[in-house]
């Protein structure tokens, strides 16, 4: 049994993609970001950069203790090699998975992050950071795009880790000033990886824990954007 602390962003959904498509048993350990659970004692002893996903697996592979495991592409790492299932089979495979997951975490993700903030949540309009943001997302997008021309997948034929991690930053893609149309290979990846049974089953675990997604309170974006290392511990 795994247990995922989890709230349903981005890097939350890449975590339920995983297991539901691998048919593996958890369960789902809620982590209000917006009321400071993600500061809790008892969760940074699995997680110390107080950011969810984290998982806590009762079954590894080596018949040992429990193992933890933070940071959402880790965590996409570990189970894949813990199942065999979407990470392979050959050496050039798992090199590119790896690249492109990779690309994810620290190219698409942070950027996408930025977009959000700035456009969404920032106390204050800075029309710099807001075009800074949405032209380097749409760069990715582009980026992205060709990346698929011609493969049903970012990868190739295989649905694998890397199309994990990069569905759900494309999802908001309105929010992030992007037009699908603009990126016909891409457009054509999401909707199929959208339609898959996991993935909807995925989006519907995200509304179970938080329904109808609503909208991010003064008190919760002081939360979540007001940290530093010496405050964190008070919240």
């Amino acid at each position: 049994m795994i247990d995922l602390y989890y709230w349903p962003t981005p890097n939350g959904h890449k975590i339920t993609l995983f297991l539901e498509e691998a048919g593996l048993p958890y369960t789902i350990q809620p982590v209000n970001i917006g009321q400071g659970d993600q500061f809790k004692p008892d969760f940074l002893k699995i997680a110390p950069n107080n950011r969810m996903p984290a998982i806590v697996d009762h079954d590894p592979a080596d018949g040992g203790e429990p193992i933890s495991v933070f940071e959402s592409g880790a965590i996409l790492t570990y189970l894949a090699n813990k199942t065999g299932k979407f990470f392979g089979p050959a050496q050039r495979d798992k090199i590119m998975q790896m690249q492109w997951l990779m690309w994810q975490m620290g190219g698409l993700g942070p950027m996408a992050g930025q977009n959000h903030h700035f456009n969404r949540y920032a106390p204050e309009q800075i029309p710099y950071a807001q075009k800074r943001y949405i032209d380097e997302t749409n760069r990715l997008y582009g980026v992205l795009d060709r990346q698929l021309a011609g493969k049903p997948f970012v990868t190739g034929e295989d649905y694998s880790i890397a199309d994990m991690a990069i569905y759900p930053w494309i999802v908001p893609h309105e929010a992030q000033g992007q037009n699908l149309d603009d990126f016909p290979h891409l457009k054509r990846w999401f909707e199929a990886v959208k339609a898959r049974p996991a993935t909807i089953r995925a989006y519907e675990k995200g509304e179970e824990v938080r329904p109808g997604n609503p909208a991010m309170s003064e008190e919760d974006k002081k939360i979540l954007f007001g940290q530093t290392a010496t405050n964190t511990a008070k919240v």
